[in-house]
């Protein structure tokens, strides 16, 4: 278990996908760039190409992001972010906002 004071430490914000494309040479990698109310879109690297055939399907979508994770090299894409998901028969099932919200919302 973690502490009250530990989970305060994420950020965890709302983004909303701007771009999206798989990665080539991978069947599970997809490069999202995601608007996190920073200014410019933040590059974010997700596992979730069985989820998402199409990558084109998630532009305009939004979705919780840990902004605060240290960032992680995949097929020489740098993530500097993880979204959130959660598991359904083994893979990756995208949560999104019941209502539309601003780009950097915080979840709590």
């Amino acid at each position: 278990m973690i502490s009250f004071e530990e989970f305060k430490k994420l950020d965890i914000k709302i983004g909303k996908i701007v771009k999206a494309e798989k990665i080539a040479d991978s069947e599970k990698l997809v490069r999202l760039m995601v608007d996190l109310g920073e200014g410019e879109p933040r590059q974010i690297v997700a596992g979730i190409g069985l989820t998402c055939p199409n990558a084109d399907d998630l532009v305009d979508k939004e979705i919780p992001v840990l902004c605060n994770l240290e960032p992680k090299t995949f097929l020489g894409y740098t993530s500097y972010g993880m979204l959130l998901a959660a598991e359904g028969e083994g893979i990756p099932v995208l949560l999104h906002p019941a209502e539309e919200l601003k780009p950097g919302s915080t979840v709590k």
